[in-house]
This record gives structure tokens, C-alpha cells and sequence, in this order.
């Protein structure tokens, strides 16, 4: 079951990481070896997380990258739901 309006993965980690471990965006990012703009965008939900930043996530922040994953494809999924009307199509079963 999907969640409903899910946040976006920057607001998580800006709030579980960022906030709650009193740091700065730059460190952070420095931390993850990105640029203070990558990292920004993504806080601020203009870009979401790549394999290779949930790879970078869970080494410096803990969980597992799957884990860093998941949280971007459930936002992902639920903003494409909001854009597509689905009731005209038809699941095709065997003849």
C-alpha cells in the first residue's frame, strides 16, 4: 500500500539528518562528497535521490541505500498518480 502525499525525500533528510544532527548544508554535502548546489537541490525537492546518492546517504547517514531508494520511488509514484487518469485502460488476460 502506497502512501498517501508522501514528503519529499529532501524534507526527510533535511529533517533527520540536516536539523537533527545540527548541520550545515555545506557540511553535509562535503560530508557526501557532492557540491552544496547537488545536495541543495535535493533538499529543497528540485532534484531526488540517484542510485549513487542513496549509495552516498547510507554511508554517511545510515540506512540502506534500498532504503534511501524507496523513500524517492513512493514520492515518485504517488506525484505521477496525481497526473494520469487510468480508469479507460484495461488489464489484457490470457485467451
Amino acid at each position: 500500500m502506497r502512501m498517501y502525499n508522501p514528503p519529499h525525500p529532501g524534507e526527510i533528510i533535511k529533517d533527520f539528518c540536516i536539523e537533527a544532527l545540527d548541520l550545515t548544508v555545506t557540511d553535509a554535502a562535503k560530508s557526501l562528497g557532492v557540491t552544496r548546489k547537488t545536495f541543495s537541490a535535493l533538499l529543497n525537492g528540485r532534484s531526488g535521490i540517484s542510485p549513487e546518492m542513496a549509495l552516498r546517504l547510507s554511508k554517511v547517514f545510515g540506512r540502506s541505500p534500498e532504503g534511501w531508494l524507496k523513500l524517492q520511488l513512493q514520492y515518485d509514484l504517488w506525484k505521477a498518480q496525481q497526473g494520469i487518469d487510468l480508469k479507460s485502460l484495461k488489464r489484457i488476460k490470457a485467451a
